[in-house]
């Protein structure tokens, strides 16, 4: 049975969306404000989060912020309707998905679920043995660990940044398409734009650089795509 944390200052959503993911099959956790979110959160990881972004006491981008210091659970990002900055500001600090309000409970349903399998996909739980680890010159990528490490230090990515990084390093020197990389990351029945690519891209460079000040592995060939370079 999934684990699913819900945060969310409104307990009127908490209410309404308990109920729907317990009918679902789901073990439901339910927060009120993001401090105590945290604490929960970081001690006893769920399958997946929803944290709604605005919130007293602490808000979900720092929420956010703080958890990946530790830990890779996987988040889906509750956003204003119209707010495109909640949404840049939210993938940049390391969430998965992102759905605006308001939304519908199905809906909301099918993104836990596609993220649940792309948390499957990336830890390598298939029905066939384990994958092989994928080693493209200092970068090292463990699909059956959800592990990599670029010279030999970790480096911590989260479920979709996994993804997009194996599409890329699975075939060195060969350029991915934006929708390459969605189809890579997301579920087929999931839609994204480019910025969402950009941005998690973005996001794998600067955990690189915090590892090694020169990586420049991964390419960008503007109005084409991404590409990964083994040195």
């Amino acid at each position: 049975m999934p684990t699913i944390a819900l945060v969310d200052d409104d307990e009127n959503i908490l209410t309404s969306l308990k109920i729907f993911f317990e009918q679902e099959g789901y073990a439901v956790r339910t927060y009120t404000d993001g401090a105590s979110a945290l604490t929960a959160l970081a001690e006893t990881p769920p399958d997946v989060a929803i944290l709604d972004i605005k919130m007293p006491r602490m808000d979900g981008i720092e929420v956010l912020r703080r958890l990946r210091q530790s830990s890779n659970v996987p988040v889906i990002f509750l956003t204003s309707k119209d707010d495109e900055t909640d949404e840049a500001i939210g993938l940049s600090v390391g969430a998965d998905d992102y759905i605006k309000k308001p939304f519908s409970q199905r809906l909301l349903n099918e993104r836990v679920k596609a993220l649940l399998r792309r948390t499957r996909s990336a830890a390598g739980v298939t029905e066939s043995n384990d994958r092989k680890s994928i080693v493209r010159g200092q970068l090292t990528l463990d699909p059956n660990r959800h592990a990599c490490s670029w010279k030999g230090e970790p480096v911590r990515l989260t479920v979709t940044e996994f993804l997009i990084l194996q599409a890329l390093a699975q075939r060195p020197g060969y350029v991915k398409s934006r929708d390459q990389l969605m189809d890579a990351a997301y579920d087929d029945q999931v839609y994204v734009d480019d910025r969402t690519i950009d941005s998690h891209i973005k996001r794998l460079r600067k955990k690189f650089r915090e590892v090694d000040t020169e990586f420049d592995a991964i390419e960008t060939l503007y109005g084409v795509g991404y590409r990964y370079n083994e040195a």
